[in-house]
């Protein structure tokens, strides 16, 4: 079956000379060209594309609105186009989620081979997780990497994809201890530039979200000066 790509772009030309390219390579594609429009269709409910073309500049939300929307329950490749040239916007959009960038004015040819650059590694990543797929189960904890799960006394815990990766990467090794980097290199394996507050940030995210789903459990404990580990415990009242 071949691949279905979305288009996210408000210029018709543009976008159907998009479609025209990919369509010859062999995708199969569709194209919104409004931004609200794109956040009402890419929900956690609705089949996914595999993979987002996604524009910058859109009317009514902007391609980083909808970037964080989708990364919020999706680890769909996106690649953002942009005639925005300042770097802090290159690197804005891929601190948001994205995978990759292409600036305007822009080869179609070249979005085809970033296109199919991507698919590729996310079709070997998952290949990887699939050889890996796990299902871990400890004292009331559940963690099902096959489907992006987690849950404590039955209760389940509203993960995005970045803190999934964060738990799952400290649940396989319980009692290790990882520093900022490493659950950094683990988690955002394009590179892309993060800070290690961010990590500090999705590690408060997550126990928030653990506590709501069982006040009594701690999941993550911090370790002074070194970095977090997994061990389940108690939470002291």
């Amino acid at each position: 079956m071949s691949k279905q790509i979305l288009i996210i772009e408000d210029e018709p030309k543009l976008a159907q000379l998009l479609k025209d390219y990919l369509t010859q390579s062999g995708y199969q594609t569709r194209i919104i060209d409004d931004g609200q429009d794109a956040i009402h269709q890419l929900t956690p409910a609705a089949q996914m594309p595999d993979l987002i073309l996604l524009d910058l500049m859109l009317p009514n939300v902007d391609g980083m609105e909808i970037c964080k929307h989708v990364r919020q329950f999706s680890n769909v490749p996106i690649i953002m186009t942009t005639a925005k040239v300042e770097e802090i916007d290159r690197l804005l959009g891929l601190e948001m989620g994205a995978d990759d960038y292409v600036c305007k004015p822009y080869s179609p040819r070249e979005v085809v081979a970033r296109t199919k650059a991507q698919l590729r590694r996310a079709d070997m990543m998952n290949q990887g997780a699939q050889a890996q797929q796990q299902s871990l189960t400890s004292n009331g904890f559940t963690i099902d990497e096959s489907k992006y799960q987690a849950s404590i006394d039955g209760v389940a815990i509203e993960l995005t994809a970045v803190e999934f990766q964060i738990l799952n990467t400290l649940a396989k090794e319980p009692g290790r201890i990882f520093n900022r980097q490493q659950l950094m290199d683990r988690c955002y394996q394009d590179h892309r530039v993060v800070s290690d507050r961010t990590i500090d940030s999705h590690i408060r995210k997550l126990r928030k979200r653990v506590k709501e789903a069982s006040p009594e459990k701690e999941l993550i404990q911090s370790v002074y000066g070194v970095g977090y580990k997994f061990e389940l415990s108690e939470a002291d009242q």
